[in-house]
This record gives C-alpha cells, sequence and structure tokens, in this order.
C-alpha cells in the first residue's frame, strides 16, 4: 500500500529519543543526520527506508534541517514534495522522481530554478518567498498548470511560451515593471496574481485582453503593496473594459453585468470625445492648408504672369528664327539659280539678334522659375510644419485616451502663468552669440504644452520623498537642489518616438537606450542642448537644394531634476555611477573657448553654460514641451545665397528691379509687333500662313498665340508632324485625332480640363500639356496610354491636379515607354517602383489575399482607428500567397483594408459575403459600386477618393458607419439613408454639400461631421431635429457657421447635443439660447411648425396658445400679403418685429400683457 505521511512542522515530545537515534547511527552509513530526520519525522525508519520508500507518494519537509536535495532517489514514486523553510540554494536530486506533480520549494534560498528536465509531469510548482531573479528551465513542463513564483526577484515575465496549460500564475511581490506580450501564448490562463510588483503604465494591463478564460486578477490585495498603476484614476473601468470576461478583480467580485455595462458605455463615450478631438483637430490641418494654398496662389501670381509673358516671347521669337531661317534658304536657292549673289550680313545680323534676346528671356525664365520653386518649397515647409505640429496633438489626444486621462497634455496660451514662465526660461538660456555663426537672430516660441502624467509623478514623489526621510538633513535642503534643465531629443534617434516616450513613461526609455551607459544628458543652455542635433542637422545636409537652414524647427523638454550633491567631472575619469558612488549626478561646467563641435563654424559658448549627467532617471519629471523656430538674418555664415522673403499676398514683394530687367528684355531687339489673333481657321488661311499648296504637304504647323478653341480643319492635314497650338483657349482636344504622321505637339498655355477626345496619335512622341487645368492624373494617363502608345517625352507641369504627389508614379506606371517627364529623365528605378505601384492598385485575388484579415471581432482597444485599419495593423495576413486556398477563403474575409494603393474602381468583392470593416481611403475611386454582396457590412470609409453620390450603398442595411471625407459629395441622397437604418456615424466633411436635406432619414445618427461644405441656410439646422440620438455636430467651416448668434441658435433647437463644432456644450448655454430664442415668432419657426414654403401667401396667422414672447416677423418682403395675426393665449412682450407690416390687424384677446410700448402703426382688436 502506498504510504501518504506528514510531516511536524515543530519538535514534537520524542523529538530527544529521535535525536538520540539519530547519534546512534553508525558511521558508515550514507545518508546525513538531516535525511534521517526527515525519514523520520514523516514516519519512516531507518530500518524500513529502503523497503518502504517506493511506496511513499508525499514526502513533506517543514524547517527540519534539509540543506540540500538528497537521497530522494529513495522515494522513486514521489508525486508530492514539500520543503517549507529550509536553507536550499539548488534544486537537485529531482531527475529520479519522474512521477512527481506537485513540488513545493518555499521559503528558502533558491536563486534559479533548475533539476527540473525530468519532471515532465509536473501539474503544480510552488517557488515562492525565494530569491530566483530569472524565469527559466520551465519551458518543458508542459502539463504545468499551477505555478507559484511570488516573492521573489523577478523582474521580467519570460520563458513561459510553451506552458500551454497553465492555469494559475502567481507572481505578486516581485520586481515586475512591464507585462508586454509575455503572456500571450497562455491561453488558458484563469487566474493571475501580479500585486507587489512595480507596474505604473495603464497600457501594460491592456496586454492581459487577449487571455480568454481569465476570471481572477489580483494587482491589488490587502497582504501586499499595490502596483503603482492601481493608484491611477479610472484603473478599474479600463481594466473591466478590456476584459468584459473578468469575475473578480482585486479581490473584489465583478461578476455583475451592471458594472461591466457601466464601464463599457463610459470607455465608448470617452472614445466619442477624443475621436471628435481628432476630427477636430484634422479639420483645422485642411482649414490651415487651404489657407496656406491661397496665399501660394496669390504669391504665384506674378511669377506665373512673367513666365507668361516670357514663354510668349520667346515661342514667338522662336517662330521668327525659324521663318528667317527658312527665308534664307529660299533666297539662297534663288541667287544660285539666277547667278547673282546677295549680301546675307543683314539677315545674320537679325538671326544673331534674336538669339541674343532669346537667351536673355531665358535668364528672366530661369530667374523666375526659380521663383516658383522658392515659393513651393515654402509652402511645403509650412504645409509639413502644420502635419507635424496636427501630428503631434494627434498623438497626444490618443495618449489621453489609452492613459484614461493619466496622462494630460495641457495647450498653453499667453495667458497661463506656468507658460510665460517657460518662455522666460528659454529666452533666459538662449545667448544669441552662440547661434551667431548659423545667421540666427533670435528665437520665436510658437507652442508650448504641458505634461500631466500621474504615474511619472508619483514616481518621482516617491522617490523624492524617500531620499528626504532616509537622510537627517533638513528638507529644504532638498528643494535647492531642484534643478529645471533642458533636454533635447538624441538627434540618432526618432525624433517623435522620443518624445512621446519620454511623456508616456518619463526618462526611463531614454536612459536604457543610451550611449553613455545609461547617463541622461540635461544642460541649462539652450545652445548645449541643441548643439548636436544642429551639428547632425548640418552633416546630412549634403547637396545644393536641401534647406540651408535644415534645423529651423526645434522643440525642447523643460524638466524638473533632482541634481542631489551633484559634482563635478574629473578629468580622466569616466562618468559612470561606479566612479562616482555617492552622487546623484555629476555637471560639466563649459567655459567660454572649450565648446568644440565637429561642425566647422560652430561658436564658442557662453559663460556660465553647464551640463549635467544624471544617474537616477526617477529623480527625473519631464513638465514642459516648448517648440519653437529660429529666427534667421539676412546672411547665412556659410555664404549661401540667402533665403528669399516670403510673397506677401498682394505681390508687393516683387522688387522692381525684377520687372525692370524682365522690360529690359522684353524690349530688346528686335521688337516684334503684334499680330492678329486668330478666331477660326479655314483651309485659305492653312496654306497661306505656311506657303504650301496642298495641305497634305504641311508637316509643321504653328498656331501660336491666337484665341482659338477649335480646329475642325486640321483633319485634312494628314501629314502633319509638328503642331504648336500654345496660349490658345482650347478646352478640349476633339479636333486633334487620327493623324498618324503627328510627332510633336505643344498644347501648353490653355485651359485643358480633360486629354478625353485625343485619339488615333500612334507616332506621338513628345506632349507638352504645361500650364493647363488637368485635374486626374490616371484619368488623363490612361487616356495617352490608349492612343499615343510611342510617347516619349511629355510634359504636364503647372496643372491642378488633384494629388500632386503621386501624380508623377501614376504617369509612369501607365506609360512605360516614356523617357523624358516634366523635364526629368526617368530612371529605371523609377519606373520600376512607378509599375510596382500600379500593378497594385488593381483588386486582384493576390491583392485582397494580402489586405484582408479574417477576424471575427473587433478587439477592445482605446485606438480610434477604423476597424479595418487596426486589425490589419495588429495582425498578417491568414493566407499565404503561396499555400493552396480553401474554396470558401472569400467568405472567410472580414476585414479589408486598400488604402493609398491607387484604386480606381471597386471589383472582385461579390464574393466576400462576410465583409464586415472596409476601408478604401486616399485612393481614385469615383463611384460607389461593387458592394451589393456585402450585406454584413458595418463600417466603410472612402475618405479622399473622387466620389460625387452616395449610390452604391443602399442594400447595406447593417452598416453602422460611414464616412466619405474629402470626396465630391453634392447632396445626401435621402433615399439612400432612409435605406440605412443602422447609421450612428456619418462623416462627410470636405465635399460640395449645399443643404442637409435627407439627412432627417438618417434617424439612428449619433455622431454628424459636415464641416467645410457649402451649408449656407439656418433652416437647415431643423432637419437635424428629427435626429433624437444626435449628440455630436460638427458645422463648422459652413457659411452658415458665419450667422449671428449661430452657436445658440443651433443649441436652442438641438438641446440633446453634448458637443457641436469640437467644443464640449456647457449648461449655461443652453439657458442662453432658451433664453434668446425661446417663445420667439420668426420665419423660420413658421417653416417648421406649420411647414410655410412660401410666406408671402400667407394672408392670416392665428397661432394660439404658443407660448409666444417675442413677435419678428422680417424682413417685411417675406409677408407682403399679410393682414391678420391673431396671438391669443400667448406671453407676448414684444411686438418690435411687425412695425414695417403697417396692413396688419393684430388680436390678442385673453394675452398676457405686453411688456414693449405698441409701435403707432398698428391695429390692434
Amino acid at each position: 500500500m502506498e504510504r501518504d505521511t506528514t510531516c511536524d512542522q515543530t519538535p514534537n515530545e520524542d523529538g530527544a529519543d529521535e535525536a538520540k537515534e539519530c547519534n546512534e547511527v553508525p558511521e558508515c552509513f550514507k545518508y546525513s543526520l538531516s535525511q534521517l530526520f526527515a525519514c523520520t519525522a514523516n514516519g519512516l525508519s531507518y530500518e524500513t527506508i529502503t523497503q518502504d520508500g517506493s511506496s511513499v507518494v508525499t514526502l513533506e519537509i517543514f524547517f527540519s534541517g534539509f540543506p540540500r536535495m538528497v537521497g530522494l532517489s529513495l522515494f522513486p514514486n514521489l508525486c508530492r514534495l514539500t520543503v517549507v523553510g529550509q536553507d536550499l540554494t539548488k534544486m537537485e536530486a529531482l531527475d529520479c522522481c519522474p512521477l512527481l506533480q506537485e513540488l513545493w520549494v518555499a521559503e528558502c534560498r533558491l536563486t534559479e530554478i533548475s533539476g527540473l528536465e525530468k519532471c515532465l509531469q509536473l501539474r503544480k510548482l510552488y517557488l515562492y518567498d525565494n530569491q530566483i531573479c530569472e524565469i527559466k528551465n520551465v519551458e518543458f513542463l508542459t502539463n504545468l498548470e499551477v505555478l507559484w513564483l511570488n516573492s521573489n526577484s523577478i523582474s521580467r515575465i519570460q520563458g513561459l511560451d510553451m506552458l500551454q496549460n497553465l492555469v494559475e500564475l502567481n507572481l505578486a511581490d516581485n520586481s515586475i515593471e512591464k507585462i508586454g506580450h509575455s503572456l500571450d501564448p497562455n491561453t488558458s490562463l484563469q487566474t493571475l496574481n501580479l500585486s507587489g510588483n512595480k507596474i505604473s503604465s495603464i497600457k501594460e494591463l491592456t496586454m492581459l485582453a487577449c487571455l480568454p478564460q481569465l476570471g481572477e486578477l489580483v494587482l491589488s490585495d490587502p497582504t501586499t503593496t499595490p502596483n503603482p498603476v492601481c493608484l491611477l484614476h479610472n484603473y478599474a473601468t479600463h481594466v473591466l473594459y478590456h476584459m468584459p470576461h473578468l469575475q473578480q478583480l482585486d479581490t473584489h467580485d465583478v461578476s455583475s453585468l451592471e458594472v461591466k455595462d457601466t464601464a463599457e458605455s463610459l470607455v465608448r463615450k470617452k472614445m466619442m470625445y477624443y475621436n471628435m478631438r481628432v476630427q477636430t483637430v484634422q479639420r483645422k490641418l485642411r482649414e490651415t492648408r487651404l489657407s496656406l494654398t491661397e496665399r501660394k496662389r496669390l504669391m504665384l501670381e506674378p511669377p506665373e504672369e512673367a513666365l507668361r509673358k516670357i514663354h510668349f516671347s520667346i515661342k514667338r521669337l522662336e517662330l521668327e528664327l525659324s521663318k528667317a531661317s527658312a527665308a534664307q534658304e529660299v533666297k539662297d536657292g534663288s541667287a544660285g539659280d539666277s547667278g547673282h549673289s546677295c549680301n546675307p550680313s543683314l539677315d545674320a545680323r537679325l538671326e544673331q539678334k534674336i538669339s541674343e534676346k532669346i537667351g536673355a528671356l531665358k535668364k528672366r525664365l530661369a530667374f523666375w522659375t526659380r521663383r516658383l520653386d522658392e515659393i513651393d518649397a515654402w509652402f511645403e515647409q509650412k504645409s509639413s510644419q502644420a502635419a507635424r505640429m496636427t501630428d503631434y496633438t494627434v498623438q497626444f489626444l490618443l495618449m489621453e485616451l489609452e492613459s484614461v486621462g493619466n496622462i494630460r497634455l495641457e495647450e498653453g496660451c499667453p495667458a497661463e502663468r506656468w507658460f510665460a514662465s517657460c518662455c522666460d526660461l528659454l529666452l533666459s538660456r538662449f545667448s544669441l552669440a552662440d547661434f551667431k555663426a548659423h545667421g540666427v537672430s533670435g528665437i520665436q516660441i510658437n507652442r508650448g504644452v504641458r505634461i500631466h502624467n500621474t504615474a511619472v509623478r508619483l514616481r518621482f514623489e516617491d522617490k523624492f520623498d524617500s531620499l528626504r526621510v532616509g537622510n537627517d538633513g533638513p528638507g529644504q535642503n532638498y528643494r535647492c537642489q531642484l534643478e529645471h534643465l533642458f533636454y533635447v531629443s538624441d538627434p540618432e534617434k526618432n525624433e517623435k518616438k522620443e518624445i512621446l516616450g519620454i511623456i508616456e513613461e518619463g526618462f526611463k526609455g531614454v536612459k536604457e537606450g543610451s550611449q553613455r551607459q545609461g547617463l541622461l544628458p540635461f544642460s541649462n543652455s539652450l545652445f548645449l542642448s541643441e548643439q548636436p542635433r544642429i551639428s547632425h542637422a548640418l552633416r546630412h545636409t549634403c547637396n545644393a537644394d536641401s534647406d540651408p537652414v535644415p534645423f529651423r524647427h526645434g522643440q525642447v523638454i523643460i524638466s524638473k531634476v533632482f541634481v542631489g550633491q551633484s559634482v563635478p567631472v574629473l578629468a580622466g575619469i569616466p562618468v559612470s555611477r561606479s566612479h562616482y558612488p555617492k552622487a546623484y549626478s555629476v555637471y560639466q561646467n563649459v567655459e567660454k573657448g572649450t565648446c568644440s563641435s565637429k561642425t566647422p563654424g560652430v561658436p564658442e559658448c557662453s559663460p556660465g553654460q553647464r551640463r549635467w549627467f544624471v544617474f537616477d532617471h526617477e529623480l527625473v519629471l519631464p513638465e514642459y514641451i516648448l517648440f519653437f523656430d529660429y529666427v534667421f538674418g539676412v546672411v547665412y555664415k556659410d555664404q549661401r545665397e540667402p533665403e528669399r522673403p516670403v510673397p506677401s499676398s498682394h505681390g508687393e514683394d516683387a522688387p522692381s528691379r525684377d520687372g525692370v530687367l524682365d522690360d529690359e528684355a522684353l524690349s530688346m531687339e528686335p521688337v516684334l509687333r503684334p499680330q492678329p489673333r486668330l478666331l477660326s481657321l479655314d483651309d485659305e488661311l492653312l496654306l497661306s500662313m505656311t506657303r504650301a499648296n496642298f495641305l497634305s504637304q504641311i508637316t509643321v504647323l504653328s498656331l501660336h498665340g491666337n484665341s482659338l478653341n477649335r480646329m475642325k480643319e486640321l483633319c485634312g492635314l494628314t501629314e502633319l508632324r509638328h503642331l504648336d497650338i500654345s496660349f490658345n483657349k482650347f478646352t478640349r482636344l476633339d479636333d486633334i485625332s487620327h493623324m498618324p504622321n503627328l510627332e510633336s505637339l505643344d498644347v501648353s498655355y490653355n485651359h485643358l480640363t480633360t486629354l478625353e477626345g485625343l485619339r488615333g496619335l500612334e507616332r506621338l512622341k513628345q506632349l507638352d500639356v504645361s500650364w493647363n487645368r488637368l485635374t486626374k492624373s490616371r484619368e488623363e494617363a490612361a487616356v495617352l496610354r490608349k492612343h499615343a502608345p510611342m510617347l516619349l517625352k511629355l510634359d504636364t507641369r503647372y496643372n491642378r491636379w488633384e494629388k500632386p504627389r503621386t501624380a508623377r508614379l501614376t504617369i509612369l506606371g501607365h506609360l512605360k515607354a516614356l523617357t523624358h517627364l516634366d523635364g526629368k529623365v526617368v530612371a529605371e528605378e523609377e519606373a520600376a517602383q512607378a509599375v510596382q505601384v500600379v500593378a497594385g492598385s488593381k483588386m486582384t485575388q493576390a491583392c485582397l489575399l494580402a489586405h484582408a484579415r479574417s477576424s471575427a471581432g473587433r478587439p477592445r482597444c482605446l485606438s480610434l482607428l477604423s476597424t479595418a485599419q487596426l486589425l490589419c495593423l495588429l495582425g498578417p495576413p491568414p493566407w499565404g500567397l503561396s499555400q493552396d486556398l480553401e474554396p470558401d477563403w472569400a467568405a472567410k474575409i472580414t476585414t479589408l483594408n486598400l488604402d493609398n494603393l491607387g484604386v480606381s474602381k471597386l471589383t472582385n468583392l461579390s464574393s466576400l459575403v462576410n465583409l464586415r470593416w472596409a476601408s478604401f481611403n486616399d485612393n481614385d475611386i469615383s463611384k460607389v459600386e461593387g458592394l451589393d454582396s456585402c450585406l454584413s457590412l458595418e463600417e466603410l470609409s472612402l475618405d479622399n477618393n473622387s466620389i460625387s453620390t452616395l449610390g452604391g450603398l443602399s442594400r447595406l442595411k447593417r452598416l453602422n458607419k460611414l464616412s466619405l471625407n474629402g470626396n465630391q459629395l453634392s447632396s445626401l441622397d435621402y433615399s439612400v439613408l432612409d435605406q440605412l437604418p443602422e447609421l450612428c456615424f456619418l462623416s462627410v466633411e470636405n465635399n460640395y454639400i449645399p443643404s442637409l436635406h435627407g439627412i432627417q432619414r438618417a434617424r439612428s445618427l449619433h455622431e454628424l461631421y459636415v464641416s467645410n461644405n457649402h451649408i449656407s441656410m439656418s433652416k437647415d439646422i431643423y432637419c437635424l431635429k428629427e435626429l433624437v440620438s444626435l449628440i455630436i455636430l460638427d458645422l463648422s467651416g459652413n457659411p452658415v457657421e458665419k450667422a449671428e448668434n449661430y452657436r445658440i441658435y443651433v443649441l436652442f433647437h438641438l438641446p440633446a447635443l453634448k458637443a457641436l463644432d469640437g467644443i464640449a456644450v456647457e449648461a449655461p448655454e443652453y439657458e442662453s439660447a432658451k433664453e434668446m430664442f425661446g417663445g420667439r415668432l420668426v420665419p423660420d419657426v413658421l417653416t417648421e411648425r406649420l411647414d410655410f414654403t412660401n410666406c408671402a401667401d400667407v394672408t392670416c396667422l392665428t397661432l394660439p396658445f404658443f407660448s409666444i414672447r417675442v413677435v419678428d416677423l422680417s424682413p417685411p418682403e417675406l409677408f407682403s400679403n399679410l393682414r391678420t395675426v391673431r396671438l391669443d393665449h400667448n406671453h407676448l412682450t414684444s411686438f418690435s418685429g411687425l412695425i414695417h407690416l403697417p396692413s396688419v390687424r393684430v388680436s390678442m384677446s385673453q394675452s398676457v400683457w405686453v411688456v414693449c410700448l405698441t409701435p403707432q402703426n398698428l391695429h390692434f382688436e
């Protein structure tokens, strides 16, 4: 029979006898006294141990002096071993216990996990209260279900990937700071105890959401110190939202459905709020770009006008030069025939003058082209900076959301004391002498952000307080050792990523990634902080086209730093904590003349500047970020061309000298007489112009500089090879078709809006369509690919492309034979890239497989990305291109993200019957089609395309989120919206919508974004009154926004709104709206409540019991036929709105008194 033995935890009454028995053991006995004592305590004796050991399945050793794990070979069938309170430092001799299922080695002195290689049946392992520093040597314990490693010295969760049967894990009272993805494989985990650790980031807790069976989570309990994260706001709400399957949290029962619904409701409201904030920020960026575009348009007017004149003159001169050459050839032939000699000096001088004038004009052309490039560079730099600031703002908002409000970024304004103090601090530590060599004349602070990070602040205060408590010195001495110092991102790293990391978790990440052995560099000088970044930027500015001042935009983090008993850096001694054991930081004074830089020309540093190197990141608290620009003088030290002043909006910037130089070049000899402009063509005129006898003899034709818009007569010019119709008024090229010999065509400086109509130009090799009004690069390239297949040189510059950034690659991808585009040689690498881009824009099976996912639901995470974007970001596609596909692979697709692939048409979607989330942003789609079979679609995003109608959406009954920003919508089709009963979110910003008519059919809407459209009538607000669930509305950027009292007018009619135009609605605003518009009889009220379409037809108004206080029927021309107004049983206080209607008779029997004076020209009954 197997024996189950139990150990006494304290010496029993027979302890003396046992000791005596031990003393009587023969010296030759191979077992130690401790082993023998363990046997006797478990009911075993020396005489029977060799016979009875195999029957023992449980062995317990408590506080009995067992310094080494030996003798276990006598218990080969041992299933449970308990060793508690011993001096063990190592687990050994367990390979002879292969049946072991439960092992306790607790309250010992283990420093590592070892000796378990043969214990493959182990199910429970308790190693708590030891000195283990690392989780290792357990990966082969695949049957393990319970693991206790609490009260050790573990700082990292690792080595558990293979334990997929693990049900309970206890890691309490360790030094763990991060969870990461270390527990992702442990999908069977049901109980997890992480209390008493150092987890401080609330984002770390979201990593546990991938554990579907987790029912009990402990991060704080009464017996341990809570994790810092437990002290943060909304901690429990955050956990319950991400892990709705939890039954217990921190020993509290959270199984109630009401608790979880409350948490989910709070989080969803926060996500709606931050989504609105992000939409508002992005809308402001669009408005900034529109403003910059308008400024750019005005700035371009002078150089474009100058270029037009110069181009026109050059073409005229080149035409005259060709005529002179042709005439000279004719004269030479005539002189030879007649035998007379003629003097060609006159013609030669004329040709020379023409050539000289063309050369002078081309110099002016180059000058103004450079000016255009400068304006473009200015626009790109301003746009890039605006986008960069917007990106920071969006990231700040996302950080606030993901931290559940425990990180907050406060924007500064001049009225804020903290912002003014930060500006003063930065300016006081800016020395003009340090930057003089770079042409810097000052700095301009553009933005200040105050960092509120609860976790980092608590960590700093705890560390700071512990220093004060642990030292006998007075507390005020420590306050004197606090400094506000500057930190600038490492130029070798990703600037934005590092700044966001500092905001989120302090300088811990900076220290871990530092190349200075964990030192944190700070300075009290802006120049010392900026010096590495400036040097790095200048070193990497190698070509002449680069920005001569690549470091113009800067940002600095101002931190509160405890420098403590700081000591100076000693010469010859490395800066490390081991060499300065008693110091919290070391400093280095930079005296004048000792500052060095690898960049030539960097000046000496100003006196009083100091660098600090801090050892402990917990003693640094980031508090502020300042974004600034350097202000530059006229001349740079490197003698580069000075930056040209940015032109003003009225063109006064163009110096008079430039105009004089243009006039001088244009007035050079020969001055050509203006030619009469041709308004139409006929055959005789063509023959006369070209001096030909037949139309078939014309091979070169120039119609430059006329007012032509049609040329039907060209169809007879079958031998035409070169055609110039620049500087005319063509909008289409239908007349230039089926010219089989045409090789060169110049249509620059016209009014072309499309190349449709161009056909049959099989030999066309050179085409110039610059300075026109083309907008769609894909459509134009498709026309040329079909009708001009041999095209080699194409110039499309200075058109109005909708997507100028991708226009070049789009054209090259369609026209593979091109050798020159926009005056530049097409490189092989660029051509290959363009072909790849175009190939990727086709919705083939390979494209679908690469951008599709089969996830069953949206993961619970605080992300504002669309579901399609989020799911495609979180994981790879489930199918490989080389693997065999199941027959129903398309039916498994739930997610599709084809953003920014150049897709022009939605195809091959009919088999995606279970598609739920789709995104087609930033493409060239002009029509919503191909979605009729996707009846499960819930979210659809089609931002930044060319869609003009909502057609194609009617069958998507489950659609709840629709985004069509940046398209060409001109109406809200009520027939479509009426078929979308579940639509909760609609965003149609940046379109051409003039009215909200039709929106009332979207009765389930919660959020409506319709900013930057053409809505101008206040009566459109009535269309929204049927949307009883609407809580967020954005109408900013519409003309209606400029109406008087617009905001409170909207709030009066839509009292359920929580936010309007990106601004939260306050309770006093509702009261103001009621006070101003409540009881007011105005024309809009008649339209809404009485359904009047034409007030001019109204002759009598009878409005009893309408709670009217004020009558304001203006303007009077709307009520020209009104004769009688009956206002019985109201609360009238004013008739001022009737004073311009003298023919009206007012009846108000049984009404409340009238407060205002009655106009004398009104008649009362």
